[in-house]
């Protein structure tokens, strides 16, 4: 029984799709793009460039990168939440650790702990958020612009 549990973990985590990961190179876009079997449109705008990732039933990714090819912002639209862990990469620790720490309450969540802002709210079927990563933000750019 200990193996068919370990297996289907196993199983499940490497079939899980995969997101654009904070902090990483551009080249995730098709990555992800083929994981979640959607369709990508990029805008490419004078200080930055914005890559969508839509699935069919209504989730929407939006990969926000610097001219430097780095994501520097992601946001989330959808009827369901994405995976944090896979959507912050390193990120994750210091929002599991800081969201831990807060108050328990319902409602929106907003965490910032130094250079890491993570926005995410909703209810079941109509989740959305954002998370940028402040250092990595272009000079030129302003982190509204992650949405």
């Amino acid at each position: 029984m200990k193996k068919i549990t370990l297996g289907l973990v196993f199983l499940l985590w490497n079939t899980a799709p995969a997101w654009a990961v904070l902090g990483q190179s551009v080249d995730s876009v098709e990555s992800d793009r083929k994981m979640l079997e959607g369709r990508v449109e990029s805008v490419t705008l004078p200080y930055y460039s914005i890559h969508q990732i839509t699935r069919d039933g209504g989730m929407t990714v939006k990969e926000y990168v610097s001219p430097k090819g780095i994501v520097f912002g992601v946001s989330w639209q959808g009827p369901t939440m994405p995976n944090l862990s896979q959507l912050l990469g390193n990120y994750y620790g210091d929002f599991q650790r800081a969201a831990e720490s807060r108050v328990r309450r319902r409602g929106p969540i907003t965490v910032r702990t130094g250079d890491l802002v993570v926005e995410s709210g909703g209810h079941m079927r109509a989740f959305q958020g954002r998370a940028y990563v402040s250092s990595l933000v272009p000079n030129t750019v302003s982190a509204a612009v992650v949405q």
